[in-house]
């Protein structure tokens, strides 16, 4: 019997909650299950010049973690240089993002892969282009969602906030990744229990706080029998 793929997208509470650390460890962690994966970054904004064009740290974290190697594009269709708001940086830049685009690279990637991890940035609702939002990807490209949160003060709002937009959409919430972004997060494992309680999706991991992200201890943190 043929098990039906499952491909997600990982957004977040707010911008730098951990969403690279948390894709890439996904990533890593699918691969060690024996798994052909695949990561994506449809639109970046944040990058440096090279000699092959405009790179992203991010997409490349994800590409770096893939199954096989992919042209920059298809990982990251829609890449700006400056670190600001993607429909801004667009309309600098004259450019419309658009999902036709990102859907082709998406299923590009999907052909050749088992799983695709397709990373946001910011948080669920941050806008593209006029009607369109990071929001709507997970529908047009058939994803279901798992929601980092940043753990720290005022997570629970943001998370229930994040999670409300979602069910609004009909999207399935998959699993939600904990990942400590504050040190001294006081209470920490007392929202970490408001958060299991009032999200409707289980805990894929409580991932302890590293100053520069580290992949390993996130890969370790995580629980995938959900997503099997």
């Amino acid at each position: 019997m043929s098990v039906a793929r499952r491909d997600f997208f990982v957004t977040g509470t707010d911008t730098g909650v951990g969403k690279t650390r948390v894709s890439t460890a996904l990533l890593r962690a699918l691969r060690g299950r024996g798994l052909a994966v695949a990561g994506m970054k449809p639109v970046a904004s944040g990058a440096i010049r090279t000699p092959d064009g405009l790179r992203n740290d991010d997409a490349l974290a994800l590409a770096a973690e893939g199954s096989r190697p992919w042209p920059y594009e298809t990982v990251n269709p829609f890449c700006f240089e400056p670190a600001i708001a993607p429909h801004i940086a667009a309309a600098e830049a004259g450019i419309e993002i658009r999902l036709e685009p990102i859907e082709q690279a998406f299923r590009r990637l999907q052909a050749g892969s088992d799983t695709v991890i397709v990373e946001g940035a910011g948080g669920f609702l941050v806008p593209l282009a006029p009607g369109l939002s990071f929001a709507d990807l997970p529908g047009a490209l058939g994803l279901e969602v798992i929601l980092v949160v940043g753990l720290r003060l005022g997570c629970l709002n943001h998370a229930l906030l994040t999670a409300e937009a979602i069910a609004a959409r009909r999207l399935r919430l998959a699993g939600w990744v904990g990942n400590q972004v504050d040190p001294d997060f006081a209470r920490r494992d007392a929202n970490v229990t408001a958060l299991r309680r009032q999200l409707a999706a289980p805990c894929l991991g409580i991932v302890p706080y590293a100053a520069a992200g580290a992949v390993d201890a996130a890969v370790t943190s995580l629980d995938l029998r959900m997503l099997s």
